[in-house]
């Protein structure tokens, strides 16, 4: 019985010495801002987030959070609520720039990490409200922007725009990817804007399960008025056998999507971010059928906004050039 009662008297406060010693271990913790669960930012910000946890040391943390979109990810790097997030080009573009939504809010420090892959703008509608075939056809319909506040419905108004149509040309709504297939497929709603990689489980959705709706084409006279807004937007097509049942290719529109952050996040934790993407390319490329665009060779691709100080020191030892547009700013200083 004395045994037992001295094994427990020095068992127990040795217990209590482990146990505080693994409270008191120092995490660092970061955070990757994506968009809604049925888009592609999400899947692919999860997935990187569990390689860099993986890869970046036993006392890293990185999660991935979902949200809003690129609206919000732009404010939640803003606000210092993420270290990282994912983001339309032209959201990007206009926060840097202080252009359209941001001409009283410029972001100037917001910095690219890699570009990511091409954002595929599709724009599902009912087949009931189709006549031409392209965009026109969603004048007059009941249609969703996407969700509100995000890069989608950013992205849709200035596309809409740029064709001299507005908010007040359609019964607007603001519903998130998979929200608007449902809504079509109940019928209180005829067509959406869905912009995310290829294939988006949304659309994937709704071909599968037979909602009687198509995805528009981008006439290429409504192309170039598209391209007078911003440069960001190219030609884009969609093969194809993309989605099921989808008997035709889909003359489209496409921006590039970027990892965003912000100038004063630490520069050794960005430039591990870089490496440690780069130099783990076959997972990253499992992660979701969009990631085999992360390489090197496109790592700068239709950026606008310029690299984070640490991203920046981790292509010059790849031998990246780097344009000088690209350059972190200090860096163009000194």
């Amino acid at each position: 019985m004395k045994r037992i009662l001295f094994l427990l008297l020095f068992l127990v406060p040795v217990s209590f010495l482990l146990l505080n010693a693994f409270s008191d271990q120092k995490y660092e913790y970061y955070s990757i801002a994506t968009g809604t669960t049925a888009g592609t930012y999400y899947p692919v910000g999860v997935g990187l987030a569990n390689l860099y946890t993986e890869e970046l040391g036993e006392n890293v943390r990185v999660t991935g959070q979902s949200s809003g979109g690129s609206v919000e990810n732009v404010d939640l790097l803003r606000e210092g609520e993420a270290e990282f997030a994912t983001i339309q080009g032209v959201i990007g573009d206009f926060a840097y720039q202080g252009k359209d939504i941001y001409a009283d809010n410029t972001y100037e420090d917001l910095r690219a990490v890699t570009t990511l892959w091409p954002n595929a703008e599709q724009f599902p509608l009912k087949n009931s409200q189709i006549t031409t075939g392209n965009l026109a056809d969603i004048e007059g319909t009941n249609f969703s922007l996407g969700s509100r506040g995000s890069g989608t419905e950013q992205t849709t108004r200035i596309i809409m725009n740029s064709l001299g149509m507005s908010k007040k040309d359609i019964n607007q709504d603001y519903l998130g990817f998979g929200d608007t297939i449902s809504a079509m497929r109940d019928g209180t709603l005829q067509g959406g804007a869905v912009s995310a990689g290829l294939p988006t489980t949304a659309i994937t959705d709704m071909y599968a399960s037979g909602v009687n709706a198509t995805l528009l084409d981008v006439s290429d006279e409504q192309l170039q008025k598209i391209q007078s807004s911003s440069e960001v937007f190219y030609r884009y097509t969609i093969p194809a056998e993309t989605y099921p049942n989808q008997r035709e290719e889909i003359r489209t529109i496409a921006q590039g999507n970027f990892m965003g952050t912000d100038a004063n996040v630490n520069k050794e934790t960005v430039y591990q971010i870089t490496k440690n993407t780069y130099e783990n390319l076959e997972r990253v490329h499992g992660i979701h059928s969009v990631t085999k665009n992360i390489t090197l060779e496109n790592s700068l691709e239709g950026l606008t906004v310029p690299l984070h100080s640490g991203a920046y020191k981790y292509y010059k030892e790849q031998g990246v050039k780097v344009p000088e547009n690209l350059m972190p700013p200090k860096e163009k200083k000194g």
